[in-house]
C-alpha cells in the first residue's frame, strides 16, 4: 500500500525540500491548493458559489513551533473572516482550522488551542457564518473534542470532523448525533497503528457506512466527506431511509476532486460544500491528497513525467 509510504514521505525534510524543488510540483499543486494568499482566493470564492456550491475553507499549515506561529494562525483566519464579510456569503462559506496550527501540540497546548481559536469562532459567528475543527492523528482528539464542547457553549453551530478508520469513531458518533451538532465524516488521512484504526479499505468503508448510518438517524447535521461513488449514493439511501429533506445534511469534496461530481450534486439540489484550502506551506496537506487516492498520486507522477 502506498499511501503509508506517502504519509511518512509527507514528514521527511529530505522529501519536502525534493518535492518542492521539482519544476513541475507547482502546477500539480494548483490542483489541490489555488492560491496562497486571501486576496488569490477571492476569485475562486465567486466562482464556486456563483456556480451553486458552497465552501469551507482553510489556511494550510500544520508545523507550527512557536506561541508566535499559532498566533500568526489565528491572524490568518481573522484576514480570511474580514475578506469574507465583505462578500457576504453567510454560511455558505465557513472555515475549516486544525487545532495543530493553533498551538495545540506545544506545552500547555490545549488551552493555547482554545485561547487561539476562539476569536476566529467568534469572528465567523459575528458575520453569519461558522468554523469546523477539522481531527487530525488520534492522539489529538480528546483535545479537539474537549475543545469542540467548550466552543459550542457559546457558538452551539461549531462543527467538528470524525474519521471512520478510528475504532472510537462510532461511540463518537454517537454522543456528536445530537439536536444542532454539525459532523464532517471522513474515512481518515493519517498513518495510524493497527492498535486504533482499520487497516484495509474494504473494513474502513464499512466503518463508514455505519457511522454514516447513525448520524443520519441522530438528530444532528451530517456532513458527508468523501469522494466515493459508491459511499455518495449509499448517503443519499441513508438520508432517505432516515426522512431527511435535501438542506438536512450536506455534501463535502476537496477542491481539484471530481469537480463534475460537485456540479452534479449541487444541480440535484443537495447542498454540496468544497473543501477549498489556500496558503504556502501546503506541504503536509498535499501529501496527504496524494495519500487519499490513488489517482492523485498518479496525476502527480504523469504530471513529472510529461515535464521531465
Amino acid at each position: 500500500m502506498l499511501g503509508p509510504v506517502i504519509l511518512a514521505a509527507s514528514r521527511s525534510d529530505r522529501m519536502r525540500r525534493l518535492i518542492s524543488a521539482a519544476p513541475v510540483t507547482k502546477q500539480v499543486v494548483d490542483r489541490f491548493i489555488p492560491g496562497e494568499t486571501v486576496d488569490e482566493i477571492v476569485p475562486i470564492i465567486r466562482d464556486l458559489t456563483d456556480r451553486g456550491l458552497e465552501l469551507t475553507m482553510d489556511v494550510v499549515g500544520e508545523d507550527i513551533t512557536t506561541p508566535g506561529q499559532a498566533e500568526a494562525a489565528r491572524d490568518a483566519y481573522l484576514r480570511l473572516v474580514d475578506r469574507l464579510k465583505e462578500l457576504d456569503l453567510g454560511t455558505r462559506a465557513e472555515m475549516s482550522v486544525k487545532l495543530s496550527m493553533f498551538g495545540q501540540a506545544l506545552p500547555g497546548g490545549h488551552e493555547l488551542a482554545l485561547a487561539n481559536v476562539r476569536p476566529v469562532v467568534e469572528a465567523a459567528g459575528a458575520i453569519g457564518t461558522t468554523v469546523t475543527l477539522d481531527a487530525e492523528d488520534h492522539t489529538t482528539l480528546d483535545s479537539m473534542f474537549a475543545i469542540h464542547e467548550e466552543l459550542r457553549k457559546d457558538f452551539p453551530q461549531t462543527g467538528c470532523v470524525i474519521q471512520a478508520y478510528l475504532f472510537r469513531t462510532e461511540n463518537d458518533a454517537r454522543r456528536l448525533a445530537e439536536s444542532g451538532s454539525r459532523v464532517r465524516l471522513v474515512k481518515g488521512a493519517y498513518k495510524e497503528p493497527a492498535e486504533v484504526a482499520y487497516q484495509q479499505k474494504h473494513e474502513i468503508d464499512k466503518a463508514y457506512v455505519r457511522i454514516l448510518k447513525v448520524l443520519m438517524e441522530g438528530e444532528g447535521y451530517p456532513m458527508i466527506g468523501s469522494h466515493d461513488p459508491r459511499l455518495i449514493s449509499i448517503a443519499q439511501e441513508l438520508a432517505h431511509q432516515a426522512g431527511r429533506k435535501l438542506d438536512e445534511y450536506e455534501f463535502q469534496m476537496l477542491y481539484g476532486i471530481r469537480g463534475d461530481e460537485h456540479l452534479r450534486l449541487a444541480a440535484e439540489g443537495h447542498r454540496m460544500r468544497v473543501y477549498t484550502a489556500y496558503g504556502t506551506d501546503w506541504y503536509g496537506y498535499f501529501m496527504r491528497r496524494l495519500a487519499e487516492k490513488p489517482a492523485n498520486l498518479r496525476f502527480f507522477v504523469r504530471s513529472m513525467i510529461s515535464k521531465g
